[in-house]
């Protein structure tokens, strides 16, 4: 059986070799260096408070887009996975426990970020500067609605279990506190950034793959 790892209508298909075999080397391969690039991203922030700013949800629009659904999911599975085996991946280190920290559920969100953008760009959005940017956008609000919810998740439980939350989740309304510290200010920075990313596999692909 074939192996289909993304399709023609992305960057990466455009450079795969015409072998099974070579293919899934390097369908490996580049999952294993998006999550490097994720890592990268993830110490490259802008220590803002109470949540640091950094580029890795640009890098997974860009990637996702560039790559595929399937490599984009992927390569956010294994950076998961590699952040909660203990690994110093994710900004502020690593370990199980992260899945406790109440910014956990943002990078969680990514894998729906992933597949939506790079279904899109399976089925030929690479190719189109706005209908990308406009894809992008809707996935990365689903990426910060899935987030949102983890958060006020996992601060119920912390409040539940008799601990003491972050101090900037605590003294008032949850609901409004977490939007205006974990949603509000990242707003337009990750419009600029979509912007950014969709500009970025746009322009290469007018480089590399409208001339396959």
């Amino acid at each position: 059986m074939a192996v289909t790892l993304t399709t023609p209508n992305t960057l990466l298909g455009t450079f795969q070799p015409k072998s099974d075999a070579a293919k899934l080397a390097m369908g490996l391969a580049t999952v294993v260096l998006g999550t490097m690039l994720l890592t990268v991203a993830a110490k490259i922030n802008v220590p803002v408070w109470p949540v640091h700013i950094t580029l890795q949800s640009m890098v997974v629009a860009a990637l996702a887009a560039a790559f595929g659904a399937r490599i984009g999911v992927a390569t956010v599975a294994l950076y998961l996975v590699e952040g909660l085996s203990g690994l110093p991946v994710f900004s502020t280190g690593g370990g199980f426990g992260y899945v406790m920290s109440p910014s956990f559920g943002f990078i969680v969100g990514w894998l729906p970020m992933a597949y939506i953008i790079g279904r899109a760009a399976d089925r030929g959005a690479a190719q189109r500067p706005l209908r990308l940017f406009a894809v992008m956008l809707v996935a990365d609000a689903v990426s910060f609605a899935l987030g949102f919810a983890w958060l006020l998740i996992v601060a119920n439980l912390i409040t539940q279990g008799g601990g003491t939350l972050p101090a900037w989740l605590s003294g008032g309304n949850l609901v409004a506190i977490a939007f205006d510290g974990a949603i509000k200010p990242f707003i337009i920075w990750d419009v600029l950034k979509m912007a950014f990313a969709a500009l970025t596999v746009t322009g290469a692909w007018g480089l590399f793959g409208a001339k396959r």
